[in-house]
C-alpha cells in the first residue's frame, strides 16, 4: 500500500480527534510499544517503546534508542489531530419553523459555507454509566442524518452582487427531521424516573417557532436526555448498544459521511476533508512505526525518536492536552529524568540535543488565486514538502534547522520547497513557535502543500505525501548522525584578521 492510500485510509476511519488517537493507539499497540499511564510511575529502558495518551484526544510515542545516554536529545515531529468543524451544543435540541434542527457551536476557522448542501452525520465520544461504573466509547454514526440547506437563490437575490452573507448562530444550523414526520413517532426511551420521553416536535414545552426559546425550552434541571432529540440519542444508544438513560453525556462532532478518495485525471489528488492536519499527523505515525516496528530496529540508537499529536491547536493550543499545555515538556523531564538515573543537568541537556519538527499542511499555490502568494515562495504540488520561514516568528524555522532538514532530503534525494507569506498578508501560525518557547529545543515548520484549507473538502497531491513520509523517516534514521557536529553555540569565536579602523563621520556631536 503506498503512502497515500494508507493516509487516505487513516482519514476516512479518523472522523474525529478521538478516533484518530484510537486508531494510531491501536497500531502502536499491534507493533509492541507498551502503553504508558501519565498518573503512574513510569518504568523505561534503552531499547524500550512506549506511549501514552492524555484525554484520549492527544497521543505521545517514542522509541528509545538501545545507546541512550543521560543528556542525549529527543529527536521529535509534532502535527495535531483536530480539524476545524460544528460540534454538537450543550443543548442541541431546537424546533424551528416545523423542522427538528441541531444547535452547533463552531469550532476552528472553517470555512463555514463549504458544509452547506452536504451530507452530515455525527461522531465522538460518549459516556455512558452502566452497573455503576462510568465508561468511555466512541461512536461514528456513518449514515447521512442531517443537512445545511442552502437558500434557494430565488429567495436570495442579492447574493450574486453582494455574495454569500453568513450568519453562523441563524443560518449554519442542520436539519435532522421535520416536525410533522416525527410527531407520529413513539418516545425514543423512558426517563430515570420511569416517565417517558415526549416524542420530539411534541413537547409541549416548545413552540413550533420559537428559534429564540432556548432558556424557556429547556430549564437547567433539564435531565440529559431532554437536553438532545430523542431520535438522535435513540440511534446514538443503538450503536453502542445500551439504553438512552445509560447515556451520561457526550461530545459530538458534525462530520461529512463521504469518504476521501484518490481522484483527477492521473490519480495525482487525494480529495477528503480533515487533511489539515490528519495528513500530517499519519505521516509522522507511519514513519515511526516503519522506523522501529521492533526493539531491534533501535540496536544503533542513541537517541529517543518520537511523536506528539495535540488537540486544539485550531483553536490556539491552550489547553491541558494542547501543544500549549505542558504534555510535551512533561515528557521530555520524565523521558531524560527516568534515563538519566536523576543525574545533574541531564533534563536541560536532553533539551538542548533535541529537535523538533513541527508538520502542519502548507498553501499550495492556487491557480485561480495566484497573486495570494509570493512569486518566488510558491509550493506547487508534487514538488515535495514545504519549509516554512517567517521572520515574525510565526514560524519556528532558522537558518541552521532548515539547513539541517534540507540535508536529510538531499542525503536521500527527496525534494523540499519554501514558503514565506507575502508583505502585505497576514500570517498563520502553527504549534512550532508555542512548543519552541515552551521546552526551549530547536524548531522547525514544515508542511505538505495542499489546496481548500479549513473547506469541507481538501486537496493534496499523493506525491506530496509519500515525499512526506519519506522525509520523517529519513529524521528518525539519519539525524542523530547528522547532528553530531552541529553545536554553533560551542565554536570558538571567529578569528578576525586585520585592524578595524573607525573612520569619523565629519558630523558635530
Amino acid at each position: 500500500m503506498s503512502a497515500a492510500e494508507g493516509c487516505l485510509r487513516f482519514i476516512n476511519y479518523a472522523w474525529t480527534q478521538f478516533h484518530a488517537v484510537e486508531e494510531a493507539s491501536r497500531r502502536l499497540s499491534a507493533v509492541g510499544f507498551q502503553k504508558l499511564s501519565e498518573k503512574q510511575e513510569w518504568k523505561l529502558k534503552p531499547g524500550g517503546r512506549y506511549y501514552f495518551t492524555r484525554n484520549l484526544s492527544t497521543i505521545v510515542a517514542f522509541a528509545v534508542g538501545t545507546k541512550y545516554q543521560p543528556g542525549n536529545g529527543l529527536h521529535m515531529i509534532g502535527a495535531h489531530t483536530d480539524s476545524p468543524c460544528l460540534k454538537l451544543k450543550p443543548v442541541s435540541k431546537s424546533v424551528k419553523s416545523g423542522y427538528l434542527t441541531v444547535n452547533v457551536e463552531t469550532y476552528g476557522g472553517g470555512l463555514w459555507h463549504t458544509w452547506f448542501d452536504r451530507d452530515l452525520s455525527v461522531a465522538g465520544r460518549v459516556l455512558v454509566k452502566q452497573g455503576g461504573q462510568l465508561q468511555h466509547k466512541l461512536v461514528k454514526i456513518e449514515k447521512p442524518i442531517m443537512r445545511i440547506p442552502m437558500l434557494a437563490i430565488h429567495l436570495n437575490r442579492d447574493i450574486l452582487s453582494k455574495g454569500f452573507e453568513l450568519n453562523k448562530q441563524t443560518h449554519l444550523v442542520p436539519v435532522l427531521a421535520s416536525a410533522v414526520q416525527k410527531a407520529a413517532n413513539k418516545p425514543a426511551a423512558p426517563s430515570s424516573n420511569g416517565t417517558h420521553v415526549e416524542a420530539d416536535g411534541q413537547n409541549k414545552r416548545q413552540k413550533v417557532d420559537g428559534a429564540g426559546d432556548a432558556a424557556d425550552l429547556t430549564p437547567k434541571t433539564a435531565k440529559f436526555e431532554e437536553k438532545h432529540h430523542s431520535s438522535l440519542l435513540q440511534l446514538v444508544a443503538d450503536q453502542l448498544k445500551c439504553s438512552v438513560t445509560d447515556i451520561v453525556d457526550f461530545e459530538l462532532n458534525v462530520c461529512d459521511t463521504q469518504d476521501g478518495v484518490i481522484g483527477g485525471i492521473d490519480d495525482e489528488f487525494l480529495f477528503t476533508g480533515r487533511l489539515d492536519n490528519l495528513g500530517m499527523s499519519y505521516c509522522s505515525l507511519a514513519a515511526l512505526l516503519d522506523c522501529y516496528p521492533t526493539e531491534a530496529h533501535l540496536a544503533e540508537e542513541s537517541a529517543v525518536k518520537a511523536i506528539a499529536l495535540f488537540d486544539h491547536e485550531e483553536v490556539g493550543s491552550a489547553s491541558a492536552q494542547g501543544a500549549g499545555g505542558p504534555v510535551m515538556k512533561d515528557t521530555i523531564h520524565r523521558i531524560a529524568g527516568i534515563l538519566s538515573q536523576g543525574q545533574e543537568g541531564a533534563v536541560q541537556r536532553a533539551i538542548q540535543n533535541s529537535f523538533l519538527v513541527s508538520a502542519d499542511m502548507a498553501h499550495a499555490l492556487h491557480p485561480n488565486y495566484s497573486d495570494k502568494h509570493d512569486a518566488d515562495h510558491a509550493p506547487l504540488f508534487q514538488k515535495g514538502i514545504v519549509i516554512k520561514h517567517n521572520q515574525n516568528q510565526r514560524y519556528a524555522t532558522n537558518v541552521i534547522t532548515a539547513t539541517l532538514f534540507r540535508e536529510l532530503a538531499q542525503k536521500r534525494g527527496i525534494p523540499t520547497q519554501e514558503f514565506t507569506i507575502r508583505n502585505d498578508m497576514l500570517c498563520g501560525s502553527t504549534i512550532g513557535p508555542i512548543l519552541a518557547s515552551g521546552i526551549g529545543c530547536r524548531t522547525l515548520d514544515v508542511g505538505a502543500p495542499q489546496l481548500s484549507m479549513h473547506s469541507i473538502r481538501e486537496m493534496c497531491g499523493t506525491k506530496d505525501i509519500e515525499y512526506s513520509y519519506e522525509h520523517f523517516k529519513a529524521f528518525f534514521q539519519d539525524f542523530t548522525a547528522l547532528d553530531t557536529d552541529t553545536d554553533f553555540d560551542s565554536l570558538s569565536p571567529p578569528d578576525i584578521q586585520g585592524t578595524m579602523v573607525d573612520t569619523p563621520c565629519g558630523h558635530l556631536h
